[in-house]
């Protein structure tokens, strides 16, 4: 007797509900984060572009800190190399809790924004190495288009208004996800000064200490919060860019609940942290790194220097390209199948809005043109293509946001106001 086909996955179906709760709520935030972010790069870019912009570059390059310990940094660098670390310390907690209970606990389900994702980044960095090869350019900032900024993609779906359904966004936020690991990676593998390895060696045990606390179930943030400090300094002095210790810290802590527990560490870290990555730590990065001139003469540069001009087509084109793609072929060639009540342009949309790389981007460009003259044409073209991409996007899912609005309404009806949406509800006795 033949055996029955294999039921086929639905991509961009129905989440299970404890999965769209965690997603509805970490996207929340992110959104809040995401408006406060676009009003703090907004106020930079006013604010770098007035008469008073000298006392912006006065604030921004002021130092202060412990000379001794080898952390007298600018204001720009504590936000960059302090700040930032706390962004990487939730997205490596978002990316410990896709491992264990999200998208990415099996291979069946992660293949497909596994393969989307990094396509989204290896095709921009094609897109630009290509564009400065033609143009007799420099191939220092091939990382910089692959990063997208999943805060500042979903400000612009609020304010879009959009009621686009949590498979979507979930989508989005995997992508992001997967993203950011990848941005990590390409931090500490190429963006690494030389190391010292008395200090790195002190890092690591630093880690080492806080895994051993976290197996023996030591609690209280009198440990955790010396510890992580320490480990961030040992990190940036051990030549490795010490956001690295956040991400590194932040796959360390427990995701999964002990009897009896209410939430996990790395769920009340999460809980704690997250608003004040998205509402401060993000938006202050972006004040001190979003502020660069926009006279015409610069924004010329961005399209007559090959390094900007392939940032620009790397994050507008290379990032809708390599995403949609490696989600067709994943589609095509495994058992997801697409939901029916939505279109592969759907797909595209989300695609393109992923070409808006802002905070990660911008960090990989001042790592990879320390010249000020270099980092502020490449910062212009991070701008100038997050913008182009976001207008784009906008355009897309205005299109198709009264499909969403009837997928969301559906997705979120509660008739019998017991707190769980009926859709889930008739999903369970379809399955009796």
């Amino acid at each position: 007797m033949a055996a029955a086909p294999r039921e086929r996955s639905l991509f961009l179906g129905l989440l299970p509900l404890p999965e769209r709760n965690a997603v509805v709520q970490a996207l929340r935030t992110e959104t809040v984060g995401g408006l406060v972010l676009l009003a703090a790069a907004v106020v930079a870019l006013v604010w770098a572009n007035t008469p008073w912009s000298g006392a912006y570059e006065q604030i921004r390059d002021f130092h202060f800190g412990i000379p001794a310990l080898g952390l007298d940094l600018s204001v720009e660098h504590w936000t960059a190399d302090g700040l930032l670390a706390i962004f990487f310390l939730v997205a490596g907690i978002e990316l410990k809790r896709e491992l264990v209970v999200g998208e990415l606990r099996t291979p069946a389900t992660a293949a497909l924004p596994v393969v989307a994702a990094l396509c989204g980044m290896i095709v921009p960095a094609a897109v630009y190495a290509a564009t400065v090869t033609a143009g007799g350019g420099s191939l220092e900032g091939w990382a910089v288009p692959m990063a997208t900024d999943i805060a500042f993609a979903l400000a612009v779906l609020a304010v879009l208004s959009t009621h686009l359904p949590a498979s979507l966004r979930a989508f989005l936020l995997t992508l992001a996800v997967v993203d950011d690991l990848g941005a990590i990676l390409i931090i500490a593998v190429f963006f690494t000064s030389d190391l010292n390895f008395a200090a790195l060696g002190g890092a690591f045990a630093g880690l080492a200490v806080i895994h051993l606390l976290q197996r023996f179930r030591v609690r209280g943030w009198w440990w955790y919060v010396p510890l992580g400090v320490v480990t961030w300094a040992l990190m940036y002095n051990g030549g490795v860019h010490a956001t690295v210790a956040g991400v590194a810290i932040g796959l360390i802590l427990r995701t999964t609940r002990d009897k009896g527990e209410t939430a996990s560490p790395a769920e009340r870290t999460s809980h704690l942290l997250h608003p004040v990555s998205a509402g401060v730590v993000v938006p202050l990065f972006a004040l001190f790194a979003a502020g660069v001139g926009v006279s015409g003469a610069a924004l010329g540069q961005v399209f007559a220097r090959p390094e900007p001009l392939g940032v620009v087509l790397g994050l507008v084109i290379g990032k809708t390209l390599g995403i949609f793609a490696g989600t067709y072929l994943a589609a095509r060639f495994t058992k997801a199948r697409l939901n029916p009540e939505l279109a592969w342009a759907d797909v595209f949309a989300l695609a393109v809005l992923a070409g808006i790389g802002f905070t990660v981007a911008l960090l990989i460009g001042e790592l990879a043109f320390p010249d000020p003259a270099a980092s502020e044409h490449i910062k212009a073209a991070v701008l100038i293509g997050s913008l182009i991409a976001a207008t784009l996007a906008a355009l897309l899912v205005k299109r198709r946001n009264g499909i969403y609005r009837r997928l969301y309404e559906e997705e979120n009806r509660d008739d019998d106001n017991d707190g769980i949406p009926d859709i889930y509800q008739r999903a369970d006795t379809a399955e009796r």
